[in-house]
């Protein structure tokens, strides 16, 4: 029997403290901890947020105050007043006009191009810019006479509707260039351009020379063939211009030695084509003859003669070299 009791009181404290230590208080012990710890977080949160913003007023000083209303009144005077009345007054005509033109239907457009495209081949390849905006101007005329009689008499020479006559009208009269836009017809405006010619009668026309320009020294002239003794032949002597040329035959004449020949006459080939001579060589382009002579005398001047050009027939008519007397 008294091991009964014991058994009993054993199992009876095991019973106990099972009930206190049961997962459902463990559960509640755990979410009263919880919101215990979220609690104090909120408050050391809340406890460092800013307070509210004190307004300061600011006073400012008469003189401050009137130089505010000065500064107003000089924008509201500085204002462009007329200026934007136009501007108003020009977007409410442009609003009219919006309202005014109405968008021509395909079919419509399609007519009218078939129309003016028509009357643009009857001037054929040759008409001129002029004339095709007369073509077109008098087709205009035209139509908007028959589409003002087809509003008002319901006929028309094109078939329009009455509708499509008053729209076509419309077009006609308010926004002709932009009908000709819609339907991809464009004219190039024909500039007028004349050629005023302010040189004096019988003034020669004067020629571009290649190269840099020539010293006074050189005595250039154009179309000019001299003769005299070779100092250096013109076969095996090219010069890039007439000034290098002429500048050769200067510097042959301040170097050259006792008892050689002093150039004092250039001869000069501009022509790519090269130059004709009456002798058996061919002349090429730059060919620079270096020639000596007491008197220089011209062998060619501006033109070879009809009966030198008789006598010789690959002469050119214009002597095409140039050429020069130094002057030392």
């Amino acid at each position: 029997m008294a091991r009964g009791i014991a058994r009993a009181a054993s199992f009876g404290g095991r019973a106990t403290a099972a009930g206190w230590f049961s997962y459902r208080r463990i559960t509640v012990a755990v979410c009263l901890a919880n919101l215990v710890v979220a609690l104090l977080v909120l408050r050391s949160l809340t406890s460092f947020a800013p307070g509210p913003k004190r307004v300061e007023v600011v006073q400012y000083t008469e003189e401050q105050i009137r130089r505010v209303e000065e500064s107003i009144r000089i924008r509201r005077e500085a204002e462009p007043v007329e200026l934007v009345q136009a501007v108003k007054k020009l977007q409410k005509v442009f609003a009219r006009e919006e309202k005014r033109r109405k968008e021509l239907p395909l079919e419509l457009k399609l007519r009218v191009s078939y129309e003016l495209v028509g009357r643009l081949n009857k001037l054929g390849d040759n008409g001129s810019a002029i004339q095709q905006r007369e073509a077109l101007e008098s087709w205009r005329v035209e139509t908007l006479k028959d589409a003002k009689s087809a509003s008002t008499q319901n006929s028309s020479n094109l078939g329009l509707s009455s509708e499509e006559a008053r729209l076509l009208k419309r077009a006609l009269e308010f926004n002709w260039h932009g009908l000709l836009e819609d339907i991809g017809l464009w004219i190039s405006p024909e500039v007028p351009h004349t050629e005023h010619d302010d040189k004096p009668e019988n003034e020669p026309e004067e020629e571009i020379i290649a190269g840099p320009p020539l010293h006074p020294q050189c005595n250039t002239e154009l179309h000019a063939d001299y003769g005299g003794a070779a100092v250096r032949w013109g076969l095996t002597h090219h010069k890039e211009s007439a000034a290098d040329c002429c500048q050769a035959c200067l510097d042959q004449a301040r170097n050259a030695k006792p008892g050689e020949l002093k150039c004092n006459i250039w001869v000069y080939c501009p022509s790519e084509f090269g130059c004709y001579s009456p002798d058996k060589y061919e002349h090429k382009h730059q060919e620079c003859w270096l020639k000596q002579a007491d008197q220089p005398k011209l062998n060619f001047k501006d033109k070879y003669s009809e009966s030198y050009r008789d006598s010789h027939p690959r002469a050119p008519v214009v002597v095409p070299w140039m050429s020069g007397v130094t002057s030392a």
